[in-house]
């Protein structure tokens, strides 16, 4: 199977984007990240690619893939035959978004 080229816009804590990170590393898939909260210009151009504002995007062969879990992005590589089916476990939910925790332990974080 040839290497499929990756860039994947992902937040930097995401129950989401971790689980893209770890469909993408299951399948040992190297991929660009692109973290759109410590670089604004990073979601411009995924809100521009993707035509909306939800994350994670994920940019397989120069197609778009919006607004994804993890579980989306293992089906998307193994329907276009970019990846084998494996049973490895990823480690991490694949479809779940952050526990309420981390959103309100990043809140405290960003009080003044």
């Amino acid at each position: 199977m040839e290497t499929p080229q990756i860039t994947a816009y992902l937040k930097t804590h995401c129950g989401w984007s971790a689980g893209v990170r770890a469909v993408l590393s299951k399948y040992n898939l190297q991929y660009t990240e692109k973290d759109i909260i410590q670089n604004p210009a990073f979601r411009w151009e995924m809100e521009a690619k993707s035509g909306q504002p939800l994350s994670p995007c994920v940019e397989i062969n120069g197609k778009m893939v919006p607004d994804v879990s993890g579980e989306d992005v293992e089906r998307y590589l193994i329907e276009n035959k970019l990846v084998q089916e494996n049973d490895v476990q990823p480690g991490v939910p694949i479809n779940a978004p952050c526990p309420p925790e981390q959103h309100e332990a990043s809140a405290v974080r960003m009080r003044f």
